[in-house]
């Protein structure tokens, strides 16, 4: 089932969503109405029972080349509030997508730069084609580093190589990106779709709840003392056991088969 909005693509097929930023006459630059359909398709997919894993791309050969910053007053969807009003509204759909209770996959296409390298390397997991590129594009706009890159990239790739991405704005070729630990894998440009749609289905085929607690512990991984992750660890497999997927698991492994996983 595809769905549209005025700047995105929506498609639900199996488990798997694919939210398709869709302004390709501007590279998919993300302006006001494209920063509230994000928000608004991440809060409805997270609650959608049927949705098991989120794929996000672009359209028309780039993912997203940052802001849309032809109209300076309308950053965020919220023309005539000051800069830091707007500035927390773009934040916000950036804790949405990290606080997603589900997998998720940047499939990048073409450029990456600014706010749109964000969204990517937000994502769970990122793959991207050979021609794919990145920046953190922002001081070479006069600006500093925003939508969480300034929380992601030290974690993602250390301390000195996140400023180095952040000082001198350079453009990262994917086989770069990869150099550097942004990416998960690159792959033909003819092979993207089909790579992506394996590991969509992978995830949509696998045990929603274990894999969403999975999730949570790793992103919190660096806040938390080895006691407090050993104590979730086990929070975590206490909810498992008891449930259908976990049980479905173990009896299937008794029976030599492969599980079926129904997300409950």
């Amino acid at each position: 089932m595809s769905e549209s909005f005025e700047t995105l693509i929506v498609d639900r097929a199996d488990g798997v969503t694919t939210v398709t930023m869709n302004r390709p006459e501007r590279k998919n630059a993300a302006n006001g109405t494209m920063w509230r359909e994000l928000l608004a398709v991440f809060d409805d997919v997270a609650t959608d029972r049927s949705a098991r894993v989120m794929v996000l791309t672009g359209a028309g050969g780039s993912f997203c080349s940052g802001a849309d910053l032809s109209d300076p007053s309308d950053v965020a969807g919220r023309p005539g509030d000051p800069y830091l009003v707007q500035m927390r509204a773009l934040g916000d759909v950036a804790l949405r997508l990290h606080r997603f209770p589900k997998p998720t996959i940047a499939k990048v296409g073409g450029i990456a730069a600014g706010a749109g390298m964000s969204l990517a390397i937000g994502c769970d997991l990122v793959v991207a084609s050979e021609s794919a590129r990145f920046s953190q594009i922002f001081a070479k706009r006069g600006l500093s580093i925003d939508f969480g890159s300034s929380w992601l990239l030290p974690r993602l790739i250390g301390l000195h190589r996140a400023k180095e991405l952040a000082f001198f704005a350079d453009i990262l070729s994917s086989a770069e990106a990869a150099e550097f630990g942004l990416v998960n894998r690159v792959v033909p440009d003819a092979e993207l779709d089909t790579f992506v749609d394996g590991w969509a289905r992978r995830l949509a085929e696998g045990p929603t709840l274990a894999l969403s607690m999975t999730k949570t512990m790793l992103n919190n991984s660096m806040a938390v003392s080895m006691d407090q992750a050993l104590e979730d660890e086990a929070r975590a497999q206490a909810t498992n056991f008891a449930t259908h997927d976990t049980r479905e698991a173990l009896t299937a492994f008794i029976e030599k088969r492969s599980p079926t996983f129904e997300g409950r």
